[in-house]
C-alpha cells in the first residue's frame, strides 16, 4: 500500500502555496515533515480562487516525486467576485452557479486540472448558499415546475449541483483528459447536505470515488458542534453507501485547542479502516507540534489495524437527504454504544437504530414493522416517535409525546431478569443519582403494554428513559433523548451501562462510565477509547463478552483472564485511560 501497511498517508497542498512557493522553500518544508511521518501521496491544488501557473504546478510535482511521493490534483470551488461585478452574499466565496462568468471559470479550471492530472479531488466547498436575484428566480421557477409550494431551496439545489457536477467539472476535465478520475469529498456536516446542494444519492453515480470529511475540532468554541465520534461513524456511512469507493477520511489542524482533540480525529478515522488518511493541509502541518505528535501515533495505529476486521455495530439508518436529531447517533457512540451508519435500510441487521432522520423515509413504518415481525431488535429515539406520531406509530407502541418536559437527576434502573434459587424470574433495582440534572421529554406510556427498564425521577414521579415493546417476533426499544444531547454524559454509570447491556454487539458490551467508545470488529477484536474531556480519569471498566474465555492485548503481549463468568458471559476488568486506545482480541 505504501509506507504504512493499512492506509496510505496523504496530505493536501493548497493553491496559494502552489502558485508562490519556491523550490528551496518546498524542500525545506518537506524536510521538516519527513522527520516525523512518511507521506505516501499529496493532492496538489492549482485553484482555490487563484490559479497557479503551469510552471509552478510542474515544479511542485517534480519535488514531491523526487521524494517518492505520488502526486494527484486538487480543486477548491471558491472564487472572488469577477472584476466590475456587484458583490453577492456568498459564505466563504463559494460559487454562484447562476453566474455565467463564474461557471465559465469553473469549467476552465476543471479542464486545466484534468489536463495536468489523471486524478483529482474536489474539496468540500462544492456547495451553494447563494440567494442572489438570479438564484432566487431559478429556484422559484424550478419549484413551480415540480409543484413544490413551501418555498424551500433543497430540491432545487440538489438538482443544480447535479447538473454543475456534469457540465462544469466532469465534462471539461474528461474532455481535457479522458483518463482523469475525479473524487468528490463530502463535508462533515451531513445533516445539511440537501440544504446546500450536496447530493450523494445522484453524485455517487457520476464521480469515480467519494471521500469523507472527518474534521470535528473543538465542539465547545467552534460553530459546527460536531461530536468526535463522527470521525468514525461518517466513514462507515460512506463506506456502506458505496462499498470500496470511499477514498479516505480527511481531518485538519484547525480549531483544536488541545493536542489530543486533534489526534482523536486521526484515531477515529483510522478505526474505520480507511484507504487513505488525509492530513489537511501541508501548510498548517509545517512547523506545527501536532505533526510530531501525529507522526508518533501513526505506526501505533498501523500496528493496531493489523489485527482488526470490518467495523461492526448497531446499524443506524440515515436515508439520503435526511435530517433530524442531528448527530444524536454520535453522542450515543461517545457513550459506549457501538454505532455504524448506512443510507440503506439495514433489513438483514440484527439490531438497528432509528432517529428522527430515519423518519424522512416515507416507507419507514412498513420497513420497521417487517423488520420486527422477522425477529429484529430496533432502538428508536423519542425524536423518531415524534416524527412518526401521525403515520401509524401507535400500532407498535403505547408511547405518546405530548410536549411536556421534566428535569431530573435521580434514576431507577431495573436489572435484566435472572432466576433466583427457586427458579423464579427476578429483577433487582438500583437508584443512582447524577450530580448534573438532565432535561428530557416526557414519554407517556401505558403500564404493562410498554415497560420502562430505565427511568429518571423527579419528586414523586418517574419518567422512562428506556422502554420495551414486544412486536410479534421482535423487540422495539425506545430511547428517550435529552433536549441537549451532551446530557448523555451525565447519566450515572448504572443507567448508561444498563442501556448498553440491552444492545451488545457480537456479544460484547461495556460496563462503565460515559464518554468512552467501544469499537467492535467482525473478527472478535475491539478497541476501547476514553475521550480526553474534563472529568474523565483513568478508571476500571468491565467488558462483558458472551462465550469468551480470555482476552489478548497485542500491544502488551498479555493474556487476560475473566474476573468471573456467569450464564456463559465472561466479565473482564480493564484499565482505561483518557486518550489511550487499546485493542483486544477475544478467545472464545
Amino acid at each position: 500500500m505504501g509506507n504504512y501497511r493499512n492506509f496510505t498517508l496523504t496530505t493536501y497542498f493548497v493553491a496559494q502555496a502552489t502558485a508562490t512557493i519556491t523550490r528551496e522553500e518546498l524542500e525545506k518544508q518537506l524536510s521538516f515533515m519527513e522527520q516525523y511521518m512518511k507521506i505516501d501521496k499529496v493532492y496538489l491544488e492549482p485553484w482555490r480562487g487563484l490559479l497557479a501557473s503551469h510552471e509552478q504546478v510542474e515544479m511542485c510535482r517534480e519535488v514531491f516525486r523526487n521524494h517518492g511521493i505520488k502526486v494527484a490534483g486538487g480543486l477548491t470551488t471558491v472564487i472572488p467576485t469577477p472584476e466590475g461585478d456587484p458583490l453577492k452574499q456568498r459564505l466563504f466565496d463559494t460559487f454562484c452557479y447562476n453566474d455565467p462568468k463564474m461557471r465559465a471559470k469553473l469549467a476552465e479550471v476543471s479542464a486545466f486540472i484534468g489536463g495536468h492530472f489523471d486524478e483529482f479531488i474536489i474539496d468540500d466547498f462544492f456547495f451553494t448558499n447563494c440567494t442572489c436575484k438570479d438564484c432566487t428566480r431559478e429556484k422559484i421557477r424550478y419549484n413551480k415546475e415540480k409543484g413544490i409550494t413551501d418555498g424551500s431551496w433543497q430540491a432545487y439545489r440538489l438538482d443544480l449541483l447535479k447538473r454543475i457536477s456534469e457540465e462544469d467539472i466532469i465534462g471539461p476535465a474528461k474532455k481535457a483528459n479522458p483518463d482523469c478520475k475525479i473524487t468528490i469529498k463530502y463535508p462533515n456536516w451531513a445533516e445539511s447536505y440537501q440544504e446546500t446542494g450536496y447530493n450523494p444519492a445522484a453524485q455517487r453515480e457520476m464521480f469515480n470515488m467519494i471521500y469523507t470529511g472527518t474534521e470535528t475540532r473543538d465542539p465547545v468554541t467552534t460553530d459546527q458542534h460536531l461530536p468526535r465520534y463522527l470521525s468514525f461513524s461518517l466513514m462507515t456511512y460512506f463506506e456502506n453507501m458505496w462499498p470500496d469507493h470511499n477514498g479516505g477520511g480527511w481531518f485538519d489542524t484547525f480549531d483544536s485547542h488541545i493536542t489530543e482533540h486533534y489526534l482523536e480525529q486521526a484515531y477515529l478515522t483510522a478505526f474505520s479502516k480507511p484507504k487513505e488518511l488525509m492530513m489537511f493541509c501541508f501548510q498548517s502541518l509545517y512547523d506545527n507540534m501536532y505533526t510530531a505528535a501525529l507522526g508518533f501515533q501513526l505506526d501505533k495505529l498501523d500496528a493496531l489495524l493489523d489485527h482488526t476486521g470490518t467495523p461492526d455495530g448497531i446499524v443506524c439508518y440515515l436515508p439520503d437527504n435526511s435530517q433530524g436529531e442531528d448527530n444524536v447517533q454520535d453522542f450515543l457512540g461517545m457513550n459506549g454504544l457501538p454505532i455504524v451508519c448506512t443510507p440503506y435500510f439495514p433489513e438483514k441487521a440484527s439490531q438497528i437504530l432509528l432517529t428522527a432522520a430515519s423518519a424522512c423515509d416515507p416507507d419507514i413504518l412498513d420497513k420497521l414493522t417487517a423488520f420486527l415481525s422477522g425477529g429484529g431488535k430496533a432502538i428508536v429515539t423519542t425524536g423518531f416517535h415524534e416524527a412518526m406520531k401521525d403515520r401509524g406509530m401507535y400500532h407498535l407502541s403505547s408511547i405518546r409525546l405530548r410536549g411536556r418536559r421534566i428535569t431530573a437527576s435521580r434514576y431507577r434502573v431495573e436489572s435484566k431478569p435472572f432466576k433466583d434459587h427457586t427458579g423464579e424470574n427476578r429483577s433487582w433495582f438500583s437508584f443512582p443519582w447524577s450530580h448534573d440534572p438532565i432535561t428530557i421529554p416526557v414519554a407517556e406510556f401505558r403500564n404493562n403494554s410498554t415497560w420502562a427498564v430505565v427511568k429518571a425521577g423527579h419528586e414523586e414521579e418517574s419518567f422512562g428513559l428506556l422502554f420495551k415493546d414486544p412486536v410479534e417476533e421482535g423487540q422495539l426499544w425506545t430511547l428517550t433523548v435529552p433536549d441537549a444531547f451532551p446530557d448523555f454524559y451525565h447519566y450515572p454509570e448504572e443507567a448508561i451501562s444498563r442501556i448498553r447491556q440491552e444492545f451488545p454487539v457480537n456479544g460484547v458490551w461495556l460496563e462503565g462510565p460515559t464518554r468512552i467508545s467501544l469499537f467492535i470488529y467482525d473478527n472478535d477484536t475491539f478497541v476501547v477509547y476514553p475521550y480526553v474531556m474534563e472529568g474523565v480519569q483513568t478508571q476500571l471498566i468491565k467488558i462483558h463478552i458472551k462465550g469468551a474465555k480470555q482476552l489478548y492485548s497485542p500491544a502488551e503481549d498479555t493474556w487476560i483472564d475473566p474476573l468471573y463468568t456467569q450464564d456463559g458471559e465472561a466479565v473482564f476488568p480493564l484499565l482505561a485511560g483518557p486518550g489511550q486506545y487499546v485493542l483486544y482480541k477475544i478467545k472464545r
